[in-house]
């Protein structure tokens, strides 16, 4: 990747002017002081809790855990093991910010992005902008992290939602943007009947995979210089789902725009994307449908087409700009970008060269230490190709991760948003100003940060993974709204 700084097309914004934080509340005071002597000796004092109001039981949904199967993770030590890094310099009061679901001054400010944002969506490759990472192109790629959480968030929400019901609700992070279509995703294969009549779930073979959004703010198309249509698809979630990935013969890709037998993609990745339901037609005619009517509605104005995804939901996204760019998205003369997380390889060396020549651009987050990137190999046959440009992360560069992380934290979403937030450079340290709440990660990947964070969540008060439901306030400090008559199970969601 290339160390030039970005040019001067792309300036950096102005920095926002600080915020006075407000004085910790006096029954917090002694948290505090103990924090401060916890830092100073690393771990090694207790903290004094006797002071601190009880917390009053939140009757709230648990939120669920996204996380590889079990058998992938590591045995976890605990206390007894010691970490390799000390921990970063950070004040009592600057880690309480950290923990709180938003910070006390806001997000990191949008700057005007109007003139340079074909160059942040690959123009030109992304040359000069991902080593070091450009501020705006972080934030593009926080904020398309935030929609595919959002799609997961749908998901496990109502996971038996069927196309053409209401059933299917999306919390979008952005109030800019509005969905206009939730998507489905079909398995070609089914369980035997017998498995299906005990357990129904498992056996459904269509499933809310994401959805269709669009801004529809005109004071955010004036900032961003476009009107943007963003499709958003999740990682695995079902059985069926993790059948079709273990599927990595390859098949022709082929097209009603191009028929030829060059191109060819992993076969569990494209029968998930063509194969129609019982009612429903393939998710790949659904977004074709949907993006053609929103570029018919705004015909005449700049339009944009972004499609992200995380894990299966990267490779589904690559597939689904290879025929926008083949197909409506360029007679519409929108531009595609991708911008995926922790996405396996799609297809062999001819599929990646299409997806170029048609002109979508592919810019893939790779954590250093997630193995599902590497699969299926590239050699020796198949032939697997990656596709597009590459912004490597490491998850040992972030000061609050342990530094053997487990796999399954290592592929976790809110891991990748957590180390872009942080990325300032392969050769620079884990940006120390960055502002994103690691609450979710402590919540989701409790076992895997560092010991120092889970004793100040403690000392929040903070339920961690394993409590029960309807005492879980981090849940209800995440600031989601749960879906009417949502179960109070916690569900399980491999991806």
């Amino acid at each position: 990747m290339s160390t030039a700084a970005a040019p001067p097309s792309l300036p950096l914004p102005h920095r926002a002017p600080a915020v006075t934080a407000r004085a910790a509340p006096t029954s917090n005071a002694a948290h505090l002081a103990n924090l401060d002597r916890l830092f100073r000796a690393r771990g090694a004092s207790a903290v004094d809790t006797t002071s601190a109001p009880p917390v009053q039981p939140v009757t709230r949904r648990q939120q669920p855990l996204l996380r590889l199967p079990s058998f992938l993770a590591r045995a976890r030590g605990g206390d007894e093991q010691q970490q390799a890094a000390p921990p970063p310099p950070l004040s009592p009061r600057r880690l309480e910010r950290l923990l709180q679901p938003v910070a006390p001054d806001g997000p990191s400010p949008r700057g005007d992005i109007a003139a340079a944002w074909r160059r942040l969506h690959g123009a030109d490759g992304w040359r000069g902008l991902l080593d070091p990472l450009h501020p705006d192109l972080r934030r593009e790629l926080v904020r398309y992290g935030e929609f595919v959480d959002a799609a997961y968030g749908a998901f496990l929400a109502r996971p038996d939602a069927e196309p053409g019901s209401r059933r299917a609700r999306v919390l979008l992070p952005d109030a800019a943007y509005r969905v206009t279509a939730p998507l489905f995703a079909t398995a070609s294969v089914g369980l035997p009947a017998w498995v299906a009549a005990a357990a129904p779930c498992a056996a459904q073979r269509t499933s809310l995979v994401g959805y269709v959004a669009v801004c529809d703010s005109p004071a955010e198309v004036r900032r961003m210089g476009r009107r943007d249509i963003v499709v958003a698809l999740r990682g695995t979630c079902t059985v069926l789902e993790w059948a079709e990935n273990v599927r990595a013969g390859l098949v022709p890709a082929s097209t009603s725009t191009d028929t030829s037998t060059e191109a060819k993609v992993e076969c569990g990745f494209w029968n998930l994307y063509k194969t129609a339901g019982d009612r429903s037609p393939s998710l790949s005619e659904m977004v074709v449908s949907e993006v053609r009517r929103l570029l018919d509605q705004y015909a005449g104005e700049e339009v944009s087409v972004t499609v992200t995804g995380h894990s299966l939901g990267a490779a589904l996204a690559v597939l689904v700009a290879d025929e926008l760019a083949g197909g409506v998205a360029a007679r519409a003369g929108a531009p595609v970008a991708v911008f995926s997380f922790g996405g396996p390889r799609v297809g062999n060396r001819g599929f990646a060269a299409r997806v170029e020549a048609r002109g979508a651009r592919v810019l893939r987050v790779v954590n250093a230490h997630d193995v599902v990137p590497r699969f299926p190999p590239g050699l020796p046959l198949p032939g697997y190709a990656d596709v597009g440009r590459e912004l490597r992360l490491d998850s040992r560069a972030s000061p609050f991760l342990r530094p053997d992380a487990d796999f399954a934290c290592c592929h976790d979403l809110e891991a990748y948003i957590h180390l872009v937030d942080g990325f300032l450079g392969s050769h620079c340290p884990f940006r120390d100003n960055a502002k994103r709440s690691i609450l979710r990660l402590v919540k989701n990947q409790g076992g895997n940060v560092k010991q120092l964070y889970i004793s100040k969540a403690k000392d929040m008060r903070i339920q961690l993974d394993g409590g029960s439901a309807g005492t879980d306030m981090a849940g209800s400090m995440l600031g989601r709204v749960d879906m009417p008559g949502a179960a109070s199970n916690v569900v399980e969601c491999v991806h």
